[in-house]
């Protein structure tokens, strides 16, 4: 579903963030990518989101190459970031509705209540969302990533500043895209979300992929994905 081969991004100075990156992610199959604060990991994601041009290699997204078919990509993923804005001045129903629409579901209403009941958006669903708390918000942003059914989800630090009762409705709606099929890929300093969701990991260190193996192969050597994670960046 994701193939990435040779990614790289310079930003001037010049500065190479993204250096040769390439990895693979499949349906059915939730991949975690991780890194320091500025290791590149949300540079990549952002180019596999069509978000970032690459100034070398290439990257697949359902089939689709970021560069030459951006809109085939757009349609194909749900993407959610803890910078994902919202409309303030739209309610919750009124945004999952506009955004079905400009996907051109022809049931963008219908979609939009199913997704309501899902996440539990009744009790504010005809609220703006600009007057939402961050629970609130971040329940409308996981919607609205998934409003036009796509196959494949990109996730970056998805759970900051959620409660412990949100972001199990989060993490349980990560494992139920992963049953259903779909290719995620998630990235977090949360190790112990890590250890429960993704089935491999790569690890990046200043803009390069140092380690990528199974999370139960982590685990196994090393005690923890978090060891693993620490063992793999301080030998850099």
């Amino acid at each position: 579903m994701i193939e990435v081969d040779g990614l790289t991004k310079v930003f001037p100075g010049p500065v190479t963030a993204v250096d040769g990156v390439s990895f693979r992610a499949d349906r059915g199959e939730v991949f975690g990518l991780l890194g320091a604060n500025g290791a590149g990991k949300t540079t990549t994601l952002r180019m596999l989101v069509t978000l970032l041009a690459p100034d070398g290699g290439t990257a697949r997204v359902n089939g689709h190459d970021v560069v030459r078919e951006p809109e085939a990509v757009r349609r194909s993923i749900g993407f959610l970031s803890v910078t994902t804005g919202l409309y303030e001045r739209l309610t919750a129903r009124e945004l999952l509705v506009s955004f079905g629409q400009l996907q051109g579901l022809p049931d963008a209403r219908a979609r939009a209540e199913r997704l309501i009941e899902r996440f539990g958006i009744g009790p504010f669903a005809d609220q703006r969302c600009g007057r939402l708390s961050t629970g609130m918000k971040q329940k409308v942003s996981i919607a609205r990533s998934l409003v036009h059914d796509p196959p494949v989800l990109v996730l970056d630090e998805p759970t900051v500043g959620l409660d412990v009762l949100v972001a199990q409705t989060f993490l349980q709606a990560v494992e139920e895209a992963r049953d259903e099929g779909r290719c995620v890929v998630y990235s977090t300093h949360i190790m112990s979300e890590v250890e429960r969701l993704c089935d491999r990991v790569a690890i990046i260190h200043e803009g390069r992929i140092r380690h990528a193996a199974s999370t139960a192969e982590l685990v196994a050597e090393h005690g923890s994905v978090e060891a693993a994670f620490i063992a793999r960046v301080t030998a850099c």
